[in-house]
């Protein structure tokens, strides 16, 4: 059985009626970050005295890194906070990457930071390199904060051994996320030493002033987006399962209901964090896509059974609650700049495109989506697809393996011939990274431009 949900006009009527594409905040917020680090070395520079022997140099190093990272652990907490401006506008996927860079950045700078204060302090006392564990040991013990400081950075040793990638992709994604979330403690706990030891904010009123106002604006921003928000968004909307149907095997639909749902903010194309109060899977958070355009009673999420917790979505019962965060994302109609759209969807990434395919507005033979899947019976979805390419004169295309396993061509020659304007078009992307990787490379191949591809991964 499927599921068909209409009002693809109506959606459209809310999708712009004039391409105006909107530009990413990305290189200003990048400049900004820059300026920071410009402002925090400036501050090291004015407070260091003209160094003239080894120790210095040392103590001077082990600042530098320990300001950096301060600097940069505030950051790795906003990319954290899911700020509409960073998750809408910039896009989720490419915040993850920030925030994954940004956190190992920091657990380096760190781990510097430790080890060059540790030493200049044993050097200071006329100990060697080798009393630098005896040294950390008589520092936590005998200065102020320094305990905290010592668990805060234990947490971060602990989350960032966890968070690489062959480490992470052995454990469950419940298991690494909530270990992740314990990086708010982490900084927590370190963040105290910064001011009670370090020497650049006790001989400088005013950087102790904006270290404060810095994690302070930090903070109001995670209570604000990760707790009252969604807390008030599903006071308000109050979701439930509607009904769970199986589109193909191993993939179901599930229809959420709620009240006024056309007032949260969604597009076709974003996501939302989805987390379903039935036995067992309370306390999991994951993201799914919308696989059609919001409803005012009515959304849906259309998943393939990869792990225990997508498995699982075939047994919520109807009145089951829901409580979602979001919604995320920039793969929306946003992002286009011309007339002419190609879709190009991989797997379960249909999703988002199925939404898209039914929004975007465009005359007959403006929209074109070509669908990769490993069989026919793959295909999810496919007959609103098809109506959805009827009712709109839009162009639907599939590629399968063929029946001895071999994989279609999806090559830059390939797509060229299939549509001989592919130059000419904004591409949307959604699928598997290796995928959307071999996409991405045929389409510039075939002369699209990098910056009318908008692609987004859900892998986070």
């Amino acid at each position: 059985m499927t599921t068909t949900l209409a009002g693809g006009r109506a959606a459209r009527r809310q999708t712009m009626r004039r391409i105006r594409p909107r530009r990413s905040p990305a290189v200003p917020l990048l400049l900004a970050v820059w300026a920071g680090a410009a402002g925090v070395l400036w501050l090291w520079w004015r407070n260091t005295p003209a160094i003239s022997d080894d120790t210095g140099r040392i103590l001077g190093a082990g600042r530098i890194t320990g300001l950096l990272a301060g600097y940069l652990m505030a950051l790795v907490v906003l990319q954290m906070a899911r700020v509409p401006a960073l998750e809408r506008r910039v896009g989720s996927d490419r915040v993850a990457r920030w925030h994954a860079m940004t956190g190992r950045y920091t657990l380096c700078l760190v781990l510097a930071h430790v080890f060059l204060i540790m030493w200049g302090y044993a050097a200071q006392a006329g100990k060697g390199l080798g009393d630098v564990v005896a040294q950390t040991v008589d520092s936590v013990n005998q200065l102020p904060d320094m305990g905290k400081a010592a668990v805060g950075t234990g947490l971060l040793v602990v989350i960032g051994l966890l968070s690489a990638g062959p480490v992470r992709r052995r454990i469950p994604y419940d298991a690494w996320y909530h270990v992740h979330l314990l990086t708010y403690a982490a900084v927590f706990l370190t963040f105290w030493h910064q001011l009670t030891t370090g020497n650049d904010f006790a001989v400088e009123p005013l950087a102790r002033t904006v270290w404060y106002a810095l994690y302070g604006s930090v903070t109001a921003l995670v209570l604000w987006y990760r707790v009252l928000t969604p807390l008030r968004l599903n006071l308000r909307h109050r979701m439930r399962v509607e009904a769970v149907i199986e589109e193909t095997p191993g993939i179901v639909s599930v229809l959420i209901g709620g009240r006024r749902l056309h007032r949260m903010g969604a597009e076709a194309g974003q996501f939302f964090r989805w987390r379903f109060l039935a036995p067992g899977m309370r306390f999991s958070s994951h993201p799914y896509s919308l696989s059609a355009a919001p409803r005012p009673d009515l959304l849906r999420i259309t998943v393939k059974a990869i792990g225990d917790h997508s498995a699982r979505l075939r047994e919520l019962e109807p009145g089951t609650r829901v409580w979602a965060e979001g919604p995320y994302g920039a793969l929306t109609a946003q992002r286009r700049s011309r007339g002419k759209v190609l879709l190009v969807a991989g797997g379960v990434g249909i999703t988002p495109m199925r939404a898209l395919f039914e929004t975007l507005p465009g005359a007959s033979g403006d929209i074109t989506l070509l669908y990769r899947a490993n069989s026919t019976q793959d295909l999810a979805l496919w007959d609103e697809l098809a109506g959805i390419a009827d009712e709109r004169g839009a162009r639907l295309m599939y590629a399968v393996n063929s029946p001895d396993g071999e994989r279609p061509d999806i090559s830059a020659e390939t797509l060229a011939r299939k549509i001989p304007d592919v130059e000419r078009h904004d591409v949307f992307l959604c699928g598997p990274p290796g995928f959307a990787q071999s996409v991405y490379e045929a389409l510039r191949g075939a002369g699209v431009p990098a910056r009318r591809i908008h692609h987004e991964s859900f892998e986070m």
